[in-house]
């Protein structure tokens, strides 16, 4: 008679879950980080213009927008068809872009507020009048860099 007992064929053994925390959590953390949270809901309709040279934006967080044109759809009825001016999350007039700008002039670091950047996000069915109009606003407030938001392509002669 034998001391050892032979196991007979006791199967593989179950696979741990201890660590499977730690992934979750691990994968939770990460698209936290990179999730990039919409910053404004834009209430007017935004094609941008097509451009052949363009060039990226360095620091986006300096980056002040102005977005142009008709308001959408299921705003036309309340504020009518003709393009408006956004800024942030509500219509504007013409007059509130100054104080507009220099409220977000403040919000930056002071060794920054030389580097900001107003960027403009027309429609390219706006008018160039109204679009002149904004930067007449915007030399009121000494916002004197800019720059408009196109995309990537062809530009056709009109």
């Amino acid at each position: 008679m034998s001391k050892f007992k032979k196991s007979s064929g006791g199967g593989t053994p179950a696979i741990s879950t201890a660590s499977l925390p730690d992934i979750v959590f691990m994968l939770l953390f990460f698209f936290m980080v990179t999730t990039v949270m919409r910053e404004v809901t834009l209430l007017v309709e935004n094609k941008k213009p097509m451009a052949t040279e363009i060039k990226k934006l360095e620091k986006k967080n300096l980056v002040t927008y102005v977005y142009i044109g008709k308001p959408k759809k299921r705003l036309q009825a309340t504020v009518g068809k003709e393009p408006r001016v956004q800024l942030n999350d509500s219509f504007a007039r013409l007059a509130e872009i100054k104080p507009f700008i220099i409220e977000e002039r403040t919000a930056i670091n002071e060794a920054e507020r030389p580097l900001m950047t107003v960027s403009i996000k027309s429609d390219e069915e706006v008018k160039m009048g109204l679009i002149s109009d904004v930067k007449q606003e915007l030399r009121k407030a000494e916002a004197l860099k800019l720059n408009y938001s196109t995309r990537k392509g062809e530009v056709t002669g009109s």
